[in-house]
């Protein structure tokens, strides 16, 4: 029982200590938390505090850069309109000023037009005056005009009377008389205005061959072109004679074929280490003389060999035809040239005018007339491409009775050129009528080339028939004793008879000759008239 209470007591006695103990723990870990929490709202207040101030300053320099903001745009607003009103000031004044102006003169047109009204007024009496004067001065020219008309009607009748008595002393009419004058005057009118027409001509000739002396000089003078003289044979030499027999073969059946072959006339004759290859087409000369070389190279030489050789040459040489065009029309600078015409350009090469390599003769006029034309003002390109196709009527593949210019101007036109190239080729010759400008160029230039020194060889009896004809021109004018043709054709001079042609007609001789031979007759360079007249008195003495 004992240990019962005491046990109850000691735990009564704990669990007092335990909440007396409780309590004081308790307390010591609330006035903890109190002391935190009042440091943390200290910390809280503080942070407050500083961010309400830091808040506070952010507004007031938001409210200050509002304010500047605010200033300045007020500032540019009274700016504005100030200058609005001293603009509107300036154009006030300006239009005071205008007005001041205006005022100034319509006063001075007013006094001006006071004084013209007082002028006039005063003209007005002036005409007034003059008015009556006039009307006096009439009244006494009309007597004059009455006694002046007295005057003309007598003067008419002894101007008629005057004219019966010339016309009984001449015994010509006044009709008669003045066709008789106006007669001889025709006829001194006439002859001045030979004078005269010939003067200018020779004055317009001056200057015209003046400038086109200086322009086809320079053409030549910038032009230099190498003239070739082509003959109708071709030599080809042999390393030894022992090569004949094998080019002639058995029974002559290798020349046989290879002439055959080649339309070429071949000559194997006493020459050493020769053989002359004769036609008057140069392609086929060059392909015997290739495919000869070559058989002579292999030294198989036999009919069926011979075919073969000359048919590959033939296509090697037409590649090579093709080559030469496609070259000559890149160094002149001519493109878009069609193919076929590119290569008749080529076989030009092959082909002579007159002894004068058609290709060289054709490249020359084109650079003559790009030249030309550059110097008159015109189209080189379209000029040089006429030149070099002026004369393509020569080489064309199939017979055909066309002239070379016409047919040149016909396979032209059938690949697509310019219609003034068309006309220049076809009219080169005078055979079409020129309708453009580069026309008489192209046929300027093509005589250039063809009469220098040395480009061409004329036929002797071509050139003879010429110098007669010539001559017999001239001797079929009335007057004329004797006509000489000199300088290889370049000068006709004609001796005329002294008592039938006077001085005034020897000009006009010369003029129509001249003309003649211009419109006629076809020669190279021009030619000079000459007439000469003198008058011969011979006596003798015995």
């Amino acid at each position: 029982m004992d240990n019962t209470v005491m046990l109850i007591i000691t735990g009564v006695i704990a669990v007092v200590v335990g909440v007396v103990a409780g309590k004081m723990f308790f307390a010591k870990n609330t006035k903890q938390e109190l002391e935190d929490v009042d440091a943390k709202a200290q910390a809280i207040i503080k942070e407050a505090e500083l961010r309400a101030e830091t808040i506070k300053k952010e507004k007031q320099l938001e409210a200050k850069e509002k304010f500047v903001q605010l200033r300045e745009q007020f500032d540019n607003e009274i700016l504005e309109r100030n200058k609005k009103i001293t603009e509107a000031e300036a154009k006030a004044k300006q239009k005071e000023l205008s007005i001041q102006q205006k005022e100034s003169a319509l006063s001075q047109k007013q006094s001006t037009l006071d004084k013209q009204i007082k002028d006039q007024d005063a003209i007005k009496e002036t005409l007034a005056k003059q008015t009556i004067e006039n009307n006096a001065l009439k009244e006494s020219l009309d007597k004059q005009l009455e006694q002046v008309n007295l005057k003309k009607i007598q003067f008419e009748k002894h101007e008629q009377e005057h004219q019966q008595r010339l016309e009984a002393v001449a015994g010509l009419t006044a009709e008669q008389a003045k066709a008789q004058l106006v007669e001889a005057m025709k006829a001194a009118a006439h002859t001045q205005g030979l004078v005269l027409q010939q003067e200018i001509i020779e004055e317009a000739k001056l200057k015209a061959n003046k400038e086109a002396r200086k322009i086809v000089i320079q053409t030549i003078q910038r032009t230099a072109a190498e003239q070739t003289i082509e003959n109708t044979v071709s030599v080809f030499n042999l390393e030894t004679d022992e090569i004949k027999g094998q080019i002639i073969g058995r029974e002559g059946r290798n020349i046989r074929a290879l002439e055959a072959a080649t339309g070429v006339d071949l000559i194997v004759d006493d020459t050493p280490e020769a053989i002359v290859l004769s036609s008057f087409d140069p392609l086929r000369r060059e392909i015997a003389r290739l495919s000869l070389q070559r058989l002579i190279a292999d030294g198989r030489i036999h009919p069926a060999r011979i075919e073969e050789v000359v048919e590959k040459t033939r296509k090697q040489l037409e590649e090579q035809v093709l080559e030469i065009g496609e070259r000559t029309v890149i160094e002149l600078g001519i493109h878009g040239l069609h193919k076929e015409l590119v290569r008749m350009v080529g076989r030009m090469r092959f082909r002579s005018s007159y002894g004068q390599n058609l290709l060289m003769h054709s490249r020359e006029t084109a650079n003559l007339c790009g030249i030309m034309a550059a110097e008159l003002g015109l189209n080189p390109k379209l000029a040089k491409r006429a030149g070099l196709l002026h004369d393509i009527g020569k080489v064309p593949d199939e017979e055909t009775e066309l002239s070379h210019a016409l047919l040149g101007a016909k396979l032209a036109e059938k690949y697509g050129e310019h219609p003034s190239i068309v006309n220049a080729i076809g009219a080169h010759h005078d055979e079409m009528e020129m309708l453009f400008v580069i026309s008489p160029i192209i046929q300027a230039c093509d005589a250039i080339s063809g009469a220098r020194p040395g480009a061409r060889r004329e036929i002797m009896q071509q050139y003879i028939q010429r110098i007669k004809d010539l001559e017999a021109l001239a001797q079929g004018y009335k007057g004329v004793e004797k006509a000489y043709a000199i300088q290889a054709g370049r000068e006709l001079r004609v001796i005329v008879e002294a008592d039938k042609v006077t001085d005034g007609e020897s000009d006009k001789l010369s003029f129509e000759i001249a003309q003649q031979i211009q419109t006629e007759m076809t020669y190279p360079g021009q030619i000079k008239v000459t007439v000469i007249r003198e008058k011969r008195a011979v006596n003798i003495a015995r």
